[in-house]
């Protein structure tokens, strides 16, 4: 069962607020977090185990990933005692490949779609409350998210999905990880500022848009918050 919470309240409120909002408003419903391991997710994971110790992380592991993100998140899996769950797609990188090709050079949104929507749709299944790293300033697609809203799965399901980060800014999230010591991708300090996939993420031109570097500039979502709509 949901938890019942006023979603215009908590608009105002500050991200740990939000939490405690949420958490306190139902009777323990099966919650888990999306984490690519990118400094916002390990925000919210980080306040998360604080008070959900054992909350399922879920990763999506496309097999595309950088080698670094595989350490770090192998790392940060171990050091945190985290409860990881790899969202694994159908098939193998290989196997994909074989069947159709290096979809990641000729249709990125059908990659994406088979690799990351599909598999993460079918886990959140199993879940009533979704917690995200997303923020409003990370894309034009993101201006409008809400704090606490609630999201129509593809199958018709309706879960709470929860972004606290949602009104921060870059720097705040810096700000944050630098006051609290966390370790980070270190991508970040090679220029890269929106990591995921290897094949399609690249240094951003433009440092304001940090998403201009994923999928050759050609589209600014994988689809996961797009294939699920945002229920009124």
């Amino acid at each position: 069962m949901q938890p019942n919470v006023n979603l215009e309240n908590v608009e105002a409120l500050g991200a740990e607020e939000v939490l405690s909002v949420v958490l306190s408003a139902g009777p323990g419903p099966r919650a888990c977090v999306t984490c690519s391991f990118q400094a916002e997710d390990m925000i919210v994971l980080r306040m998360l185990k604080a008070r959900l110790p054992e909350i399922p992380v879920l990763f999506l592991d496309t097999g595309y990933h950088f080698a670094e993100t595989y350490q770090y998140r192998d790392r940060m899996t171990k050091e945190w005692a985290l409860n990881l769950t790899n969202v694994l797609p159908k098939n193998t990188v290989k196997q994909q490949e074989s069947l159709l090709g290096i979809l990641h050079r000729t249709d990125p949104t059908q990659c994406c779609q088979l690799r990351k929507v599909e598999p993460l749709m079918e886990a959140l299944g199993h879940f009533e409350l979704w917690f995200t790293g997303l923020r409003r300033e990370q894309s034009p697609t993101r201006r409008n998210l809400k704090k606490v809203e609630q999201h129509r799965l593809p199958g018709g399901k309706t879960l709470l999905k929860v972004s606290p980060l949602a009104d921060w800014t870059w720097a705040q999230v810096w700000e944050y990880t630098g006051a609290n010591s966390l370790s980070y991708l270190p991508q970040y300090d090679e220029g890269y500022a929106s990591i995921g996939c290897q094949p399609c993420t690249a240094i951003p031109e433009d440092p304001s848009n940090p998403r201009s570097g994923r999928w050759n500039g050609k589209k600014l979502e994988c689809g996961i918050h797009t294939f699920s709509e945002r229920a009124e």
